[in-house]
Protein backbone atom coordinates (compact mmCIF):
# COMPACT_ATOMS: atom_id res chain seq x y z
CA UNK A 1 0.00 0.00 0.00
CA UNK A 2 3.01 2.33 0.85
CA UNK A 3 4.80 4.51 -2.00
CA UNK A 4 6.55 7.21 -2.41
CA UNK A 5 4.30 9.96 -2.27
CA UNK A 6 3.00 11.65 1.21
CA UNK A 7 -0.05 13.13 -0.88
CA UNK A 8 -2.02 9.92 -1.56
CA UNK A 9 -5.87 9.75 -1.53
CA UNK A 10 -5.68 7.87 1.51
CA UNK A 11 -3.67 10.46 3.08
CA UNK A 12 -5.62 13.45 2.14
CA UNK A 13 -9.01 11.52 3.30
CA UNK A 14 -7.36 10.79 6.83
CA UNK A 15 -6.52 14.32 7.25
CA UNK A 16 -10.04 15.89 6.30
CA UNK A 17 -11.68 13.30 8.61
CA UNK A 18 -9.34 14.65 11.37
CA UNK A 19 -10.69 18.17 9.82
CA UNK A 20 -13.99 17.78 10.59
CA UNK A 21 -13.65 17.02 13.93
CA UNK A 22 -11.47 19.26 14.57
CA UNK A 23 -13.53 21.95 13.16
CA UNK A 24 -16.19 20.65 15.69
CA UNK A 25 -13.99 21.16 18.61
CA UNK A 26 -13.12 24.59 17.89
CA UNK A 27 -16.80 25.42 17.69
CA UNK A 28 -17.40 24.21 21.35
CA UNK A 29 -14.35 25.84 22.80
CA UNK A 30 -15.74 29.33 22.10
CA UNK A 31 -19.30 28.52 22.36
CA UNK A 32 -19.67 26.10 25.41
CA UNK A 33 -17.92 28.81 28.20
CA UNK A 34 -20.45 31.18 26.83
CA UNK A 35 -23.69 28.84 27.51
CA UNK A 36 -22.88 27.43 30.20
CA UNK A 37 -22.15 30.84 31.94
CA UNK A 38 -25.23 32.29 30.28
CA UNK A 39 -27.59 29.41 30.01
CA UNK A 40 -26.76 27.26 32.89
CA UNK A 41 -25.05 29.84 35.36
CA UNK A 42 -22.45 27.54 35.73
CA UNK A 43 -19.85 30.21 36.82
CA UNK A 44 -16.14 30.11 36.41
CA UNK A 45 -15.72 26.55 38.16
CA UNK A 46 -18.76 25.41 35.67
CA UNK A 47 -17.43 26.48 33.35
CA UNK A 48 -13.45 25.17 33.35
CA UNK A 49 -15.66 22.09 34.22
CA UNK A 50 -17.14 21.97 31.35
CA UNK A 51 -14.11 22.66 29.12
CA UNK A 52 -11.68 20.74 30.87
CA UNK A 53 -14.05 17.41 31.19
CA UNK A 54 -12.54 16.20 27.56
CA UNK A 55 -8.91 16.19 28.99
CA UNK A 56 -9.34 13.51 31.30
CA UNK A 57 -11.59 11.17 29.37
CA UNK A 58 -8.73 11.30 26.56
CA UNK A 59 -5.49 11.15 28.74
CA UNK A 60 -7.32 7.80 29.68
CA UNK A 61 -8.77 6.95 26.15
CA UNK A 62 -6.12 7.65 23.53
CA UNK A 63 -3.49 4.56 25.39
CA UNK A 64 -6.63 2.35 24.88
CA UNK A 65 -7.81 3.45 21.41
CA UNK A 66 -4.10 2.67 20.39
CA UNK A 67 -4.05 -1.22 21.80
CA UNK A 68 -7.73 -1.37 19.98
CA UNK A 69 -6.33 0.38 16.98
CA UNK A 70 -3.90 -2.84 16.42
CA UNK A 71 -6.01 -5.23 17.33
CA UNK A 72 -9.28 -4.17 15.52
CA UNK A 73 -7.50 -2.12 12.55
CA UNK A 74 -7.17 1.74 12.38
CA UNK A 75 -10.45 2.60 10.64
CA UNK A 76 -13.08 1.68 13.28
CA UNK A 77 -11.73 3.98 15.31
CA UNK A 78 -11.82 7.27 13.23
CA UNK A 79 -15.80 5.37 12.27
CA UNK A 80 -16.97 4.76 15.86
CA UNK A 81 -15.02 7.41 17.40
CA UNK A 82 -16.88 9.86 15.02
CA UNK A 83 -19.92 8.48 15.89
CA UNK A 84 -19.78 8.95 19.65
CA UNK A 85 -18.50 12.46 19.43
CA UNK A 86 -21.37 13.03 16.81
CA UNK A 87 -23.95 11.75 19.52
CA UNK A 88 -22.99 12.83 22.71
CA UNK A 89 -22.24 16.69 21.00
CA UNK A 90 -26.11 16.66 19.47
CA UNK A 91 -26.57 15.72 23.36
CA UNK A 92 -25.76 18.93 23.98
CA UNK A 93 -29.48 19.54 23.07
CA UNK A 94 -31.15 18.11 26.11
CA UNK A 95 -28.24 19.11 28.60
CA UNK A 96 -30.35 21.82 30.77
CA UNK A 97 -28.01 21.09 33.95
CA UNK A 98 -24.65 21.63 34.48
CA UNK A 99 -24.08 17.84 35.70
CA UNK A 100 -25.62 16.37 32.19
CA UNK A 101 -23.42 18.77 29.99
CA UNK A 102 -20.21 17.67 31.77
CA UNK A 103 -21.27 13.87 31.40
CA UNK A 104 -21.94 14.46 27.76
CA UNK A 105 -18.44 16.17 27.85
CA UNK A 106 -17.01 12.85 28.64
CA UNK A 107 -18.19 10.97 25.63
CA UNK A 108 -17.06 13.52 23.20
CA UNK A 109 -13.61 13.16 24.50
CA UNK A 110 -13.46 9.67 24.15
CA UNK A 111 -15.39 10.05 20.61
CA UNK A 112 -12.43 12.75 19.96
CA UNK A 113 -9.48 10.51 21.36
CA UNK A 114 -10.27 7.77 19.06
CA UNK A 115 -10.57 9.89 16.25
CA UNK A 116 -7.76 11.51 16.63
CA UNK A 117 -5.16 8.11 17.32
CA UNK A 118 -6.67 6.32 14.59
CA UNK A 119 -6.18 9.18 11.97
CA UNK A 120 -2.40 9.41 13.02
CA UNK A 121 -2.26 5.98 13.38
CA UNK A 122 -3.45 5.12 9.29
CA UNK A 123 -0.96 8.83 8.33
CA UNK A 124 1.97 6.78 9.80
CA UNK A 125 1.38 3.65 8.18
CA UNK A 126 1.04 5.43 4.80
CA UNK A 127 4.21 7.69 5.07
CA UNK A 128 7.37 6.66 3.55
CA UNK A 129 9.48 5.61 6.12
CA UNK A 130 11.68 8.28 5.54
CA UNK A 131 9.01 10.70 4.92
CA UNK A 132 7.38 10.20 8.07
CA UNK A 133 7.86 13.54 9.79
CA UNK A 134 7.01 15.55 6.73
CA UNK A 135 4.17 13.41 6.86
CA UNK A 136 2.75 13.72 10.20
CA UNK A 137 3.50 17.81 9.49
CA UNK A 138 1.23 17.84 6.84
CA UNK A 139 -1.37 15.69 8.80
CA UNK A 140 -1.46 18.26 11.81
CA UNK A 141 -2.64 20.94 9.47
CA UNK A 142 -5.89 19.60 9.41
CA UNK A 143 -5.89 19.73 12.97
CA UNK A 144 -4.69 23.81 13.29
CA UNK A 145 -7.13 24.40 10.33
CA UNK A 146 -10.09 23.14 12.53
CA UNK A 147 -8.86 24.66 15.53
CA UNK A 148 -8.48 28.04 13.93
CA UNK A 149 -11.53 28.10 11.26
CA UNK A 150 -14.34 26.39 14.31
CA UNK A 151 -14.28 29.17 16.35
CA UNK A 152 -15.03 31.70 13.75
CA UNK A 153 -18.03 29.42 12.74
CA UNK A 154 -19.42 29.08 15.90
CA UNK A 155 -19.88 32.51 16.41
CA UNK A 156 -21.13 32.97 13.11
CA UNK A 157 -23.89 30.94 13.47
CA UNK A 158 -24.48 31.59 17.16
CA UNK A 159 -25.06 34.76 16.86
CA UNK A 160 -26.92 35.71 20.32
CA UNK A 161 -28.31 32.62 21.58
CA UNK A 162 -28.70 30.10 18.61
CA UNK A 163 -27.05 27.44 20.86
CA UNK A 164 -29.01 24.37 19.57
CA UNK A 165 -27.91 25.45 15.54
CA UNK A 166 -24.13 25.17 17.27
CA UNK A 167 -24.43 22.02 18.66
CA UNK A 168 -26.38 20.02 15.22
CA UNK A 169 -23.60 22.03 12.91
CA UNK A 170 -20.64 20.57 15.39
CA UNK A 171 -22.22 17.11 15.50
CA UNK A 172 -22.91 17.33 12.04
CA UNK A 173 -19.39 17.79 10.95
CA UNK A 174 -18.92 14.10 13.23
CA UNK A 175 -20.72 12.57 11.22
CA UNK A 176 -19.01 14.09 8.27
CA UNK A 177 -15.72 12.46 9.72
CA UNK A 178 -17.81 9.35 10.20
CA UNK A 179 -18.24 9.27 6.61
CA UNK A 180 -14.99 10.08 5.50
CA UNK A 181 -13.86 7.36 7.90
CA UNK A 182 -15.96 4.21 5.76
CA UNK A 183 -13.84 5.65 2.73
CA UNK A 184 -9.88 4.63 3.99
CA UNK A 185 -8.16 2.17 3.67
CA UNK A 186 -7.25 -0.63 6.30
CA UNK A 187 -3.95 -0.03 6.83
CA UNK A 188 -2.85 -1.94 9.89
CA UNK A 189 -0.22 -5.39 9.06
CA UNK A 190 -2.46 -8.21 7.64
CA UNK A 191 -1.69 -11.75 8.73
CA UNK A 192 -2.50 -15.30 8.56
CA UNK A 193 -5.44 -16.96 9.93
CA UNK A 194 -3.59 -19.42 12.36
CA UNK A 195 -1.60 -16.43 13.32
CA UNK A 196 -1.54 -14.93 17.09
CA UNK A 197 -3.24 -11.73 17.30
CA UNK A 198 -0.06 -8.27 17.35
CA UNK A 199 1.38 -8.43 21.43
CA UNK A 200 0.31 -5.13 22.36
CA UNK A 201 -0.04 -2.96 25.49
CA UNK A 202 -1.96 -0.24 26.73
CA UNK A 203 1.16 2.06 27.58
CA UNK A 204 3.93 1.38 25.34
CA UNK A 205 7.70 2.00 25.97
CA UNK A 206 8.72 3.22 22.99
CA UNK A 207 6.36 6.09 23.08
CA UNK A 208 7.37 6.92 27.14
CA UNK A 209 10.47 9.11 26.43
CA UNK A 210 9.43 10.68 23.18
CA UNK A 211 6.35 11.67 25.16
CA UNK A 212 7.49 13.19 28.53
CA UNK A 213 9.50 14.89 26.64
CA UNK A 214 6.42 16.33 24.45
CA UNK A 215 4.73 16.87 27.82
CA UNK A 216 7.79 19.13 28.84
CA UNK A 217 7.05 21.19 25.66
CA UNK A 218 3.64 21.47 25.95
CA UNK A 219 4.42 22.51 29.77
CA UNK A 220 6.17 25.42 27.98
CA UNK A 221 3.19 26.37 25.83
CA UNK A 222 0.69 26.21 28.43
CA UNK A 223 2.22 29.37 29.68
CA UNK A 224 1.17 30.90 26.65
CA UNK A 225 -2.02 29.74 26.63
CA UNK A 226 -3.26 30.76 30.07
CA UNK A 227 -1.60 33.77 30.77
CA UNK A 228 -0.45 35.81 27.25
CA UNK A 229 -4.06 37.56 27.67
CA UNK A 230 -3.08 38.70 31.03
CA UNK A 231 0.36 39.48 30.21
CA UNK A 232 -0.60 41.42 27.20
CA UNK A 233 -3.02 43.75 29.08
CA UNK A 234 -0.39 44.13 31.85
CA UNK A 235 2.12 45.54 29.04
CA UNK A 236 -0.69 47.86 27.75
CA UNK A 237 -2.15 45.62 24.99
CA UNK A 238 -5.80 45.42 24.29
CA UNK A 239 -5.69 41.74 24.24
CA UNK A 240 -3.48 38.42 23.08
CA UNK A 241 -6.04 37.71 19.99
CA UNK A 242 -2.99 38.99 17.31
CA UNK A 243 -0.52 37.13 19.23
CA UNK A 244 -2.46 34.12 19.37
CA UNK A 245 -2.84 34.64 15.36
CA UNK A 246 1.01 35.09 14.62
CA UNK A 247 1.16 32.13 16.68
CA UNK A 248 -1.09 30.20 14.27
CA UNK A 249 0.43 31.62 11.43
CA UNK A 250 4.19 30.72 12.10
CA UNK A 251 2.91 27.22 13.32
CA UNK A 252 1.33 26.32 9.65
CA UNK A 253 3.93 28.31 7.61
CA UNK A 254 6.71 26.10 9.13
CA UNK A 255 5.13 22.93 8.49
CA UNK A 256 4.42 23.11 5.03
CA UNK A 257 7.91 25.13 4.36
CA UNK A 258 10.12 22.86 6.74
CA UNK A 259 8.18 20.24 6.79
CA UNK A 260 10.99 17.77 5.87
CA UNK A 261 13.06 18.77 8.54
CA UNK A 262 12.08 16.01 10.93
CA UNK A 263 13.74 13.50 8.27
CA UNK A 264 16.25 15.87 7.07
CA UNK A 265 17.68 16.19 10.03
CA UNK A 266 16.65 13.11 12.46
CA UNK A 267 14.06 13.49 14.19
CA UNK A 268 16.64 13.33 17.40
CA UNK A 269 18.41 16.12 16.34
CA UNK A 270 15.12 18.31 15.17
CA UNK A 271 13.50 17.29 18.61
CA UNK A 272 16.63 19.08 20.15
CA UNK A 273 16.53 21.61 17.59
CA UNK A 274 12.58 22.09 18.82
CA UNK A 275 13.16 22.06 22.44
CA UNK A 276 15.82 25.22 22.20
CA UNK A 277 13.54 27.27 20.08
CA UNK A 278 10.81 26.83 22.70
CA UNK A 279 13.01 27.66 25.76
CA UNK A 280 14.76 30.76 23.77
CA UNK A 281 11.04 32.06 23.01
CA UNK A 282 9.68 31.69 26.91
CA UNK A 283 12.76 33.25 28.24
CA UNK A 284 12.32 36.01 25.36
CA UNK A 285 8.48 36.26 26.25
CA UNK A 286 9.66 37.00 29.87
CA UNK A 287 12.61 39.07 29.80
CA UNK A 288 11.60 41.41 27.11
CA UNK A 289 8.96 42.92 29.05
CA UNK A 290 7.81 45.04 25.90
CA UNK A 291 4.96 44.03 23.11
CA UNK A 292 7.61 43.74 20.91
CA UNK A 293 9.05 41.39 23.42
CA UNK A 294 6.02 39.12 23.20
CA UNK A 295 5.37 38.99 19.45
CA UNK A 296 9.15 38.03 18.75
CA UNK A 297 8.97 35.54 21.42
CA UNK A 298 6.11 34.15 20.48
CA UNK A 299 7.65 33.65 17.24
CA UNK A 300 10.63 31.75 17.85
CA UNK A 301 8.02 29.78 20.09
CA UNK A 302 6.07 28.89 16.79
CA UNK A 303 8.59 28.03 15.25
CA UNK A 304 9.88 24.91 18.14
CA UNK A 305 6.25 23.91 18.67
CA UNK A 306 5.85 23.46 14.48
CA UNK A 307 8.80 20.86 14.75
CA UNK A 308 8.52 19.61 18.40
CA UNK A 309 5.39 17.17 17.37
CA UNK A 310 6.36 15.47 14.02
CA UNK A 311 9.90 14.94 15.34
CA UNK A 312 8.57 13.55 18.06
CA UNK A 313 6.29 11.63 17.21
CA UNK A 314 8.55 10.56 14.17
CA UNK A 315 11.10 9.57 16.75
CA UNK A 316 8.09 7.20 19.09
CA UNK A 317 7.04 5.13 15.92
CA UNK A 318 10.37 4.42 14.83
CA UNK A 319 10.87 2.42 17.56
CA UNK A 320 8.23 -0.07 17.44
CA UNK A 321 7.05 -2.22 14.53
CA UNK A 322 4.17 -1.65 12.22
CA UNK A 323 1.59 -4.12 14.40
CA UNK A 324 2.36 -2.27 17.26
CA UNK A 325 2.05 0.88 16.26
CA UNK A 326 -1.52 2.47 17.05
CA UNK A 327 -0.52 1.92 20.55
CA UNK A 328 2.49 3.95 20.23
CA UNK A 329 0.60 6.70 18.89
CA UNK A 330 -2.03 6.25 21.35
CA UNK A 331 0.32 6.32 24.50
CA UNK A 332 2.50 8.94 22.98
CA UNK A 333 -0.24 11.28 22.16
CA UNK A 334 -1.75 11.13 25.43
CA UNK A 335 1.10 13.01 26.94
CA UNK A 336 -0.48 16.40 25.40
CA UNK A 337 -3.09 16.09 27.82
CA UNK A 338 -0.38 15.57 30.57
CA UNK A 339 1.12 18.08 29.75
CA UNK A 340 -1.66 20.88 29.80
CA UNK A 341 -2.54 19.08 33.11
CA UNK A 342 0.00 19.37 34.92
CA UNK A 343 0.37 22.87 33.38
CA UNK A 344 -3.35 23.90 34.41
CA UNK A 345 -2.29 22.69 38.04
CA UNK A 346 0.73 24.69 38.69
CA UNK A 347 1.13 27.67 36.93
CA UNK A 348 -1.74 29.11 38.57
CA UNK A 349 0.78 29.33 41.42
CA UNK A 350 3.95 29.63 39.64
CA UNK A 351 2.02 32.94 38.70
CA UNK A 352 1.30 34.06 42.10
CA UNK A 353 4.37 34.07 42.92
CA UNK A 354 6.64 35.68 40.70
CA UNK A 355 4.54 37.60 38.26
CA UNK A 356 3.13 36.52 34.59
CA UNK A 357 6.45 37.55 32.72
CA UNK A 358 7.98 35.27 35.93
CA UNK A 359 5.76 32.15 34.08
CA UNK A 360 7.32 32.36 30.54
CA UNK A 361 11.02 32.29 32.56
CA UNK A 362 10.11 29.57 35.01
CA UNK A 363 8.09 27.55 31.73
CA UNK A 364 11.12 27.58 29.80
CA UNK A 365 13.06 25.17 32.25
CA UNK A 366 10.29 22.72 31.10
CA UNK A 367 12.00 22.10 27.50
CA UNK A 368 15.64 22.54 29.44
CA UNK A 369 14.77 19.25 30.57
CA UNK A 370 13.13 17.70 28.26
CA UNK A 371 16.09 18.34 26.60
CA UNK A 372 18.52 16.46 29.02
CA UNK A 373 15.58 13.67 28.57
CA UNK A 374 16.00 13.24 25.30
CA UNK A 375 19.61 13.30 25.38
CA UNK A 376 19.75 10.32 27.13
CA UNK A 377 17.13 8.47 24.33
CA UNK A 378 18.64 6.34 21.70
CA UNK A 379 17.62 7.20 18.70
CA UNK A 380 16.10 3.62 16.95
CA UNK A 381 16.59 2.41 13.84
CA UNK A 382 13.45 2.64 11.64
CA UNK A 383 11.71 -0.48 12.66
CA UNK A 384 9.91 -2.23 9.04
CA UNK A 385 9.48 -5.90 10.71
CA UNK A 386 5.94 -6.69 11.39
CA UNK A 387 4.66 -10.00 12.01
CA UNK A 388 2.86 -9.98 9.38
CA UNK A 389 3.28 -12.20 6.06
Amino acid sequence: MQTDRVLTKPFVLTVLAEFAVCMSIGMLLVILPVYANDELGAGSFGVALVIGAVSPMILVSQPIAGRIGDRKGRRVLVVVGALIAAASVAGYVLASSLAALVAFRLFTGLGEAMVLVGAATIVTDLAPEKRRGEALSLYSLGLWGGLALGPLLGELVLGTDRFVEVWLLAAGFCLVSAAIGTLLPETSPERREDEEPARTRIVHPAAVGPGLVLALTVFGFAGLGTFAALYARELGMDGAGAVFLVFSAVVVATRIVARQAPDRLGPKRASGTALLLISVGLVTIGVWNTPAGLYAGTVVLAFGQALAFPALMTLAVNGAPASERSSVVGTFTAFTELGFAVGALTLGVVASAVGYDGVFVVCAIGPLLGALLLARITAPRVVVAVDAV
